[in-house]
């Protein structure tokens, strides 16, 4: 009869959209404007798919989607930044510090 037999759990399903040409475009326009830019990996969640953070050595930072982890470590490959996955690593103290910044002097952003 089956009433208890387990059932498989899903995949969670995301509700966001996949990354697209101008997602990809933004973070390389980023790496060719920015100095001594890292990539860090953030993992898939049920309303986001995989994105990628760019901090710039000033601490400036931008999110996009990508596709997959391994996605973003051939994005990084390509473009010679180093890439880093943020449930090892965490952010860098450098993106705390800008975004205190931000906050404090909105007007020189």
């Amino acid at each position: 009869m089956g009433l208890f037999r387990r059932r498989k759990k899903a995949r969670p399903v995301s509700l966001d959209r996949a990354a697209d040409r101008a997602d990809l475009e933004h973070l390389e326009n980023f790496v060719r404007t920015r100095q001594g830019v890292e990539a860090y990996i953030e993992p898939r969640t049920t309303v986001t798919e995989t994105t990628v953070m760019l901090i710039a050595s000033d601490g400036e930072w931008t999110r996009r989607r990508i596709d997959g982890p391994d996605g973003a470590r051939r994005f990084a490959y390509r473009l010679g930044i180093p890439v880093y996955d943020v449930r090892l690593m965490g952010y860098p103290q450098r993106m705390r510090d800008y975004n205190e910044r931000r906050k404090r002097r909105p007007e020189l952003f």
